[in-house]
């Protein structure tokens, strides 16, 4: 940890216009962004959470953006089963963001209001983590 640091702050004191630097917890990585680094990357951290995610089962994948802010691949909940995705409600209810559709046989494509839901249809979610994890609870 040492040598990260030091290796951060020198390069911070070149004037490196993007410093990347790997940290083994949150806490190394608020330091390493004190000293300078631009991004902070937590692969044990990060693989953690999203293994957690994709254990349960409620998910097929799942990538974390931010601290509260999150995408999920997930399957249609039966509520939106024959339905556009206007009037399913999933935005106004859980307060997502359905990004792509994928039906059976098909590729993803962009989501539309228009867009009706099939059964055995997987969406791609985005939305803050707790809404996108309460999403995810329906399938």
């Amino acid at each position: 940890m040492e040598a990260r640091i030091l290796t951060t702050s020198l390069l911070a004191e070149c004037r490196i216009p993007k410093i990347w630097a790997k940290a083994t917890s949150l806490q190394q990585g608020q330091i390493l962004e004190r000293v300078g680094a631009h991004h902070v990357v937590l692969p044990e951290h990060n693989m953690d959470e999203r293994v957690a995610h994709l254990v349960t089962g409620r998910m097929i994948d799942y990538i974390e953006f931010d601290a509260d802010y999150a995408m999920a691949k997930t399957t249609a909940p039966r509520s939106a089963i024959g339905k556009t995705l206007t009037n399913s409600g999933l935005r106004q209810h859980f307060d997502i963001t359905v990004v792509a559709i994928k039906h059976r046989g098909a590729e993803f494509t962009y989501a539309t209001a228009d867009s009706v839901v099939a059964e055995g249809d997987q969406l791609i979610v985005s939305g803050r983590i707790e809404e996108v994890e309460r999403f995810a609870d329906l399938t």
